[in-house]
């Protein structure tokens, strides 16, 4: 058994110390702004000891205290750290808490709302992400029409779904559960929960049954919910709240 210490890339110590992103990380050592135990750093793949002594701009890069954010995220409001079209991202939500660098755990599209988690915790993200550690996460879908018993089923049994782009292959799509939350005469909200998250999974796999998502909210990841959260409206979260005791918003 090999016994001797891990070696890592100088950028990913540096993002998982949650200074800033890996990308960003990588840009910073490749401008000679890191030094390692005193002399400068040009390769961000620079194997290094978790618990090396870097600086970055003359700056000690300690690890910072690890922050789990809750986030109601509005429609229109893009999931990323930045935007090139220089859209309103789910960053510019967080900026005026004045936390240390954090990022959003997943995505939720542009028109879809409701619970996303930030943090700096990349393997606490990475356990989210993962279908072997099985995080539900519950949506409320309002869709136009009044889908049959035997569509939820179909949903349920698997479906194929066919491709966003043209010449791409079909997926094969599943939800873990799919249930009637309330009906009018042309809407219904469905109740629908997923292990793993595809591309915009559950509109597509609406649309092929034929029915059009008005609304889509996410209400739950695993055991933390959305709560009396408002649109845009953030709480803090420590790791024992994924066992279920929210904390006051910010």
């Amino acid at each position: 058994m090999d016994i001797r210490p891990k070696h890592y890339g100088i950028a990913r110590v540096i993002s998982k110390r949650g200074y800033c992103s890996r990308s960003e990380a990588e840009k910073a050592v490749r401008d000679g702004r890191v030094t390692l135990n005193g002399h400068f750093v040009m390769n961000p793949e620079t194997r290094i000891l978790m618990d090396a002594e870097i600086t970055l701009d003359g700056e000690l890069i300690n690890e910072e205290k690890k922050i789990y954010l809750a986030l109601y995220k509005p429609r229109g409001i893009i999931t990323t750290a930045s935007d090139e079209k220089g859209r309103k991202t789910v960053m510019d939500l967080v900026a005026p808490l004045g936390l240390p660098h954090i990022a959003p755990v997943g995505r939720l599209d542009a028109a879809s709302e409701g619970l996303l988690l930030l943090t700096n915790d990349t393997a606490f993200a990475d356990r989210v992400l993962s279908p072997e550690h099985h995080w539900e996460k519950e949506y409320h879908v309002q869709v136009e029409g009044i889908p049959t018993k035997e569509d939820l089923q179909v949903m349920e049994d698997g479906m194929l779904v066919p491709p966003r782009v043209f010449g791409d292959k079909s997926e094969q799509m599943r939800v873990e559960s799919a249930t009637f939350l309330k009906e009018s005469e042309k809407t219904s909200w469905l109740k629908i929960v997923l292990m793993e998250g595809k591309n915009r999974e559950i509109r597509r796999m609406l649309a092929e049954l034929g029915f059009e998502v008005l609304r889509l909210i996410r209400v739950r990841i695993g055991k933390v919910e959305l709560g009396d959260l408002k649109s845009g409206e953030s709480r803090q979260l420590s790791l024992d709240d994924f066992n279920g005791k929210p904390k006051p918003k910010w």
